[in-house]
């Protein structure tokens, strides 16, 4: 990084050992008077992190050392695919993947609202590690809450960077279908490409041919920001969080019994029950999102922010989103709302999911309605066997997971539709859903 006009400060790591690492705390915010929206005051940002001491080869070295893996879902290594990447010879692309289809998460538009600059340090980081020339920052094409236009924004920050001289290399701002496998790396890699943001095939892997054929990185923008702080303050640094085998922070998008939604950035390795509330008024709690699955709030309440603890449970860390669902719902009529949003979601590529999701999500919405015809529970249970595994992306397996796991969990509710019951004393809708119904013309 040139810096340019920019006078940096010194690489004193934040919050050492604690949090936050990822957003300005809020006094910070509090006291900012340059005028500029939250995160655009470039001078200030590097001010306060300094420039990075780890860059190229010693930077994938660092991130190894760190055990970071991806956090927008997948937790792979990003050591192993920045390797990966740069073996792949000359023309390298990289992209920073902030296209948040899943309606429940949203930590991805609040890190860069807040923290723009850090994401964009990173994906510099990125660049020079793998030797790419080109790079794109992808979201979705939507308003924020409250009226807040996230692509202005980083518009803004990319200008100020490009005023400042502190990137090597140019950024092109992609707007994506606002769809939920818009997100998925190879459906955005085939966007930019002038296709449908339709993911490909798995056999087809962007590291070796992606964008323009080219090898190709995509990174979620807050794996992303935690290796630009790895750039600052090394992997040693990083694991004084977390644990041993899931070391770190991430951040989580918390939706309280209340409705409240939160961005919480939390050690891997916290208990659930500090980071939302798990009272009485909880009967379930969904880990991971609607690809993840749902929990007993028993079992909850002893679980922590792991895969090792999650994943035998039936859940996942995914995206980091945790939902308590309020006692007064029914956790069947949530699932199966989402259920069919997520058949409405699918690709229409291949058949475990364009005929498989439809009618797992049939059979979930009559099991949620009182006294149902009774054949209903074999056929999700058939039907999920039949397209597990058999996608061509993970979108049926997610999906199942979460079927099965709201199966699991609601036993008790189950049997009492099949008396004609229901616990429920609100029928209003809980979990988020997209805003507008999907079409075929969204994935372009």
């Amino acid at each position: 990084m040139t810096p340019g006009r920019v006078r940096p400060g010194h690489a004193t790591p934040p919050g050492e050992p604690g949090l936050p690492r990822l957003l300005p705390p809020a006094a910070d915010l509090a006291a900012d008077d340059t005028g500029l929206p939250p995160g655009l005051d470039l001078a200030a940002h590097l001010r306060r992190r300094g420039l990075p001491r780890f860059r190229g080869s010693a930077l994938i070295e660092q991130a190894a050392a760190a055990g970071l893996t991806g956090r927008g879902g997948a937790a792979f290594s990003v050591a192993r695919k920045l390797t990966a990447v740069a073996a792949g010879g000359r023309g390298i692309v990289v992209v920073a993947n902030a296209a948040e289809g899943e309606p429940a998460s949203s930590k991805d538009a609040a890190l860069l609202w807040y923290a723009p600059h850090l994401v964009l340090d990173g994906l510099q980081a990125a660049a020079e590690a793998v030797g790419a020339r080109t790079a794109y920052l992808g979201l979705h094409a939507r308003r924020e809450p409250r009226g807040l236009d996230l692509a202005a924004h980083l518009t803004a920050a990319l200008a100020s960077r490009a005023a400042a001289g502190t990137d090597r290399v140019a950024v092109e701002l992609v707007e994506t279908p606002p769809r939920f496998l818009a997100g998925e790396e190879s459906a955005l890699v085939a966007f930019i490409n002038g296709g449908p943001a339709r993911p490909a095939d798995k056999a087809r892997r962007v590291f070796e041919r992606g964008i323009g054929g080219r090898p190709t990185l995509v990174q979620n923008v807050e794996t992303l920001a935690h290796l630009a702080l790895i750039a600052r303050y090394g992997g040693e640094w990083f694991r004084t969080v977390g644990t041993a085998d899931e070391p770190g922070s991430m951040l989580c998008t918390i939706r309280d019994p209340d409705g409240r939604v939160r961005i919480v950035e939390a050690a891997l390795g916290t208990p659930l029950h500090r980071l939302l509330p798990l009272g009485d008024d909880v009967q379930a709690v969904l880990a991971g999102g609607y690809h993840g699955g749902w929990l007993h709030v028993a079992d909850a309440r002893r679980l922590t922010l792991s895969n090792a603890d999650l994943r035998p449970a039936g859940a996942i860390v995914g995206a980091g989103v945790l939902a308590a669902l309020p006692a007064a719902h029914c956790g069947l009529a949530e699932t199966a709302r989402v259920a069919r949003s997520l058949a409405l979601e699918s690709a229409g590529q291949c058949g475990p999911c364009f005929n498989g999701l439809p009618a797992i999500a049939s059979a979930l919405a009559a099991v949620a309605q009182p006294r149902p015809a009774g054949r209903e529970l074999a056929d999700l249970h058939r039907w999920a066997g039949l397209v597990t595994g058999r996608g061509a992306c993970h979108h049926p397996d997610g999906t199942v997971r979460f079927v099965a796991s709201a199966l699991e969990v609601f036993a008790a509710e189950t049997a009492l539709h099949a008396r004609g019951g229901c616990s429920a004393i609100r029928r209003d809708q809980f979990l988020p859903l997209p805003a507008a119904p999907v079409t075929e013309s969204d994935w372009r």
